[in-house]
This record gives structure tokens, sequence and C-alpha cells, in this order.
């Protein structure tokens, strides 16, 4: 067999999970990968798992389960677009690309918030937004952070200067917050998500 026919094999068996994580938003078991790929024996099964991992195109849990990798909604990548003055464009796949694996850089110490309120809007953060939050990631002065002041949770831009720390909003009608007594940051914002439809 031919590396093109080799890898066009492997590319139909990825689809073929994609497809079925895609439909029944959950990992298949190893006999399901098996009936998938059209393989017999579990050798076999183990050996494209060992493979797809190496590949990152799947991953493992804590408790050592499947997790998706790469495959966790892929997207195709078409090329780059200007921003500015229009100029001709030309549609050439480039690569496909997960979001998951662009924005998610731990999965296990990553969560998601919906924004309310309109304080962050300086930073481009509107209300409805979704942001993904890394509570493994050390809060760094500058970053936009998740944090409970005095026991009320907001997002807002970390600054710290010697032993004093503030949080600032991204928004001039709002007032900086110096905590009175008690500050627990619970995450570095990472990514911002929008939908428009």
């Amino acid at each position: 067999m031919t590396r093109d026919a080799r890898d066009e094999k492997l590319r139909s068996r990825i689809g073929g999970i994609a497809q079925f994580y895609d439909r029944t938003g959950r990992m298949p078991s190893f006999s399901e990968i098996g009936e998938l790929a059209g393989l017999r024996s579990k050798n076999a099964v183990s050996k494209l798992v060992l493979k797809l991992e190496r590949l990152r195109v799947l991953g493992r849990d804590g408790k050592g389960r499947l997790i998706p990798g790469s495959i966790a909604f892929p997207v195709r990548m078409l090329g780059t677009v200007k921003a500015g003055f229009p100029s001709p464009a030309e549609e050439e796949l480039a690569d496909t690309l997960s979001l998951d694996e662009l924005l998610i850089r731990n999965r296990d110490a990553t969560f998601m918030l919906r924004v309310s309120g309109d304080s962050m809007t300086g930073a481009g953060i509107l209300p409805g937004d979704m942001v993904l939050v890394d509570k493994g990631q050390t809060p760094r002065s500058g970053d936009i952070v998740v944090a409970e002041v005095d026991g009320e949770w907001t997002m807002k831009y970390l600054r710290r200067r010697g032993n004093s720390v503030t949080l600032l909003p991204a928004n001039p009608r709002y007032k900086p917050i110096r905590p009175r007594n008690e500050l627990r940051i619970g995450g570095v914002v990472t990514a911002v998500v929008r939908k428009y439809r």
C-alpha cells in the first residue's frame, strides 16, 4: 500500500470517529472504533488509538478515558483575509483546525462563563459573549481575570503594584475595585467567543 493510500485510509478512519463524536456527543468505545475503522482485532484497534494519540487526534483524561483532541469540531481553514482594503481572494484549503486545540491549552483546568454586564467592553468583551477561563494559569499583572472580591465574583484586569492589588474595568463608567477583606483569583481569561447568529 502506498503512503498516499495509507494516509487516505487514516483520514477516513479519523473522519469516521469525528462523525461518531459529532453525532453522539461522546467518544466511541474501543469496540465501536474497531467497527468504524473496519478492524477486527483488539490489538489493531489499540495500535490505531495509540497512533491517533500521538497525532493528538484523541487524548485521555485523568482516568484514562478517551477524549477528543483535534477531532472536536474541526473547522476547515481556508487561508487569511485582509480587514483593510479589499483585495482579490482565493479560496485555498490550508488546513483543518480544531477550535478546542486553538483556544484551550489546559483542558482539565479550563471552563467557560457567559458574560453579563458591560464593564469590559473596552477590552472587546461584550454582554452575552462567552469567555474561556484557565484556572491553572498563574495570574500576572495585566491579565484579565475572574475573581471573587469580598464575596462577589467579577471579571476585570488585574493590576499588581508591590503588595497592592487592584481590579480595573475596561469601561470608564466603572470604578477600579480594591479588595477590602478578601480576593481570590478563579482563573485567567484566555479567549472570548462571540456568536453573531
